[in-house]
């Protein structure tokens, strides 16, 4: 899941839709407003806030709009349902901090702590509240909670929690996605639910009554992202195309990314994986066709042949990308990826330690990388 949703306290008068994925929150939010006003709202009865404030004055006036909402009792009598909406004052940035703000959310608080209104209820969602603070420690224990964040992608197996994501969603949608297409989506679309909905329907548009996405689906629909062109600089290198390495690494570089972090986020990844691969695959009697089976037998291994397999910080291997490099590593020997290994070493080195220019020496180990791929010069010769 995308979402790591909790519940907190409260009898259902105030609930709380928080996260840093911004899709997911705006769409649980406004299906928790239609439960609430049962999908009925005459613009009279029920009233949304937006509570996204520029500077201090406006947050406390967004306050102070609040207050009187949940004060003021529908015209007509019955329920009423009060959303104050992307709330981005209750974030740690400026406007955030300063006394005007707090003094508004505090006096807020004390009307919550006070009693919500009988009939009245009270929606509110942000972004990225502050924590820390007491008006958010005083929500969590009175109010029904959902935190849904980010994927947070620089934590090992974040793949495997996109890939349960897509496939939920794309099962919705009546799509299913070939085992590459499903990597390489996960890949370029990266980690927003937003952004993942979004790409879904354009596939599901495409596809017409074809059900099932292709990796030529996939690349033909969803553009890249920078995940995407990190993961495609490494698929470059498992394919033995130095060209298309070389030109998505000048791309990366032009836009200002440096070598340094280029290095580390796609070529040493994917020269590990492909040696881990290479060993998995050569060594061990796991199955290697379908990945639930290679997951689940890497996992069986004894620990001391699994210690030194990539590891998730919630404990058993990172199967993922040493599953997707199963294939890449297939065109190369053992031999020539230890050397691969040690050219890209040499190369981290030379970009921390030297002056050498860092387009020359990418570039360079590009091709050093390609040419321990035997099957490559062979086709090649054929």
């Amino acid at each position: 899941m995308a979402a790591k949703a909790k519940s907190s306290g409260g009898n259902g008068n105030i609930v709380v839709v928080a996260g840093t994925d911004e899709g997911l929150v705006k769409e649980r939010a406004l299906e928790l407003y239609r439960e609430m006003t049962g999908g009925v709202d005459d613009g009279f009865t029920h009233e949304t806030i937006d509570g996204v404030a520029d500077n201090s004055d406006k947050a406390h006036e967004i306050c102070g709009s609040t207050i009187q909402a949940l004060q003021t009792l529908p015209m007509f009598g019955g329920d009423k349902v009060v959303w104050l909406r992307n709330a981005s004052f209750l974030s740690d940035d400026v406007t955030g901090r300063s006394e005007r703000t707090l003094s508004g959310v505090e006096a807020l608080r004390k009307v919550l702590e006070a009693g919500v209104p009988q009939g009245v209820k009270f929606l509110v969602t942000a972004s990225a509240p502050d924590k820390r603070r007491a008006f958010w420690k005083f929500l969590e224990k009175a109010a029904e909670v959902e935190v849904h964040d980010r994927i947070d992608t620089s934590r090992e197996g974040w793949q495997d929690q996109v890939a349960r994501l897509v496939d939920d969603r794309a099962r919705d949608l009546g799509l299913r996605f070939e085992p590459d297409a499903l990597a390489l989506f996960v890949m370029l679309a990266g980690e927003a639910t937003q952004q993942i909905g979004n790409e879904l329907e354009k596939l599901d548009l495409y596809l017409g009554e074809r059900r099932t996405v292709t990796e030529q689906d996939v690349f033909t629909m969803v553009p890249l992202s920078r995940a995407g062109i990190v993961f495609e600089i490494g698929n470059a290198l498992q394919k033995g195309d130095a060209a298309r390495a070389i030109a998505l690494i000048d791309q990366q570089l032009e836009q200002g990314d440096s070598a340094i972090a280029i290095i580390r986020a796609s070529i040493i990844p994917t020269v590990r994986n492909l040696f881990m691969a290479k060993v998995v695959g050569d060594t061990m009697k796991v199955p290697t066709n379908n990945y639930q089976s290679f997951a689940g037998a890497l996992d069986r291994l004894p620990e001391i042949e699994r210690a030194w397999l990539p590891q998730k910080k919630t404990g058993g291997v990172n199967v993922y990308p040493v599953f997707l490099a199963l294939r890449g590593a297939a065109a190369f020997t053992l031999d020539g990826l230890r050397k691969a290994m040690e050219a890209t070493l040499k190369a981290d080195q030379a970009l921390v330690t030297t002056g050498l220019d860092h387009r020359l020496v990418l570039h360079r180990l590009i091709a050093e990388i390609t040419a321990t791929r035997p099957q490559k010069r062979m086709a090649a010769r054929s």
